[in-house]
């Protein structure tokens, strides 16, 4: 019989997993998104120091732009290279519409647009809230007695 002829096995090195690699620097996205604008700020995780910040107007010209899912998308990667340079690697997603007792309840076109972008990029994302003023019956609403008659 012919002898068997092994080859030694070669091992790869064994694979850390991202949270190995380096670690999670958290900081705060808040994304005000309305049907005008749409503004992010990147916070620390207390929320008192701010490391980014963009808007729509910084990034396209026309002010019917300003709140665009496309402007959202170059402000979010923007933002993300700011961040990085700067060493935050994870965001907690705040959004918020404009809201309160006279404005819309329903963020803009932009902020989902934005989360996506951020999360593309390469940006761990952790908690996403929604944070829109809610008024606790505060301010009569316009239209008087019998309503908006559309």
């Amino acid at each position: 019989m012919a002898e068997e002829r092994r080859r030694p096995v070669q091992r790869s090195p064994p694979h850390r997993s991202s949270a190995q690699r380096r670690p999670l620097r958290w900081g705060i996205a808040h994304i005000y998104s309305s049907y005008n604008n749409t503004i992010i700020t990147v916070t620390d995780i207390t929320g008192t120091e701010t490391i980014a910040r963009s808007s729509g107007g910084q990034i396209v010209k026309a002010d019917r732009l300003e709140s665009s899912p496309t402007a959202a998308m170059g402000i979010a990667k923007k933002i993300a290279e700011i961040c990085r340079e700067k060493g935050v690697n994870a965001l907690r997603i705040k959004v918020r519409a404009k809201g309160g007792h006279n404005g819309p309840k329903n963020p803009g076109p932009g902020a989902q647009a934005a989360i996506r972008t951020l999360s593309r990029v390469g940006m761990r994302i952790g908690k996403i809230e929604e944070v829109t003023p809610e008024p606790h019956n505060g301010c009569r609403a316009r239209g008087g007695r019998r309503g908006r008659r559309v």
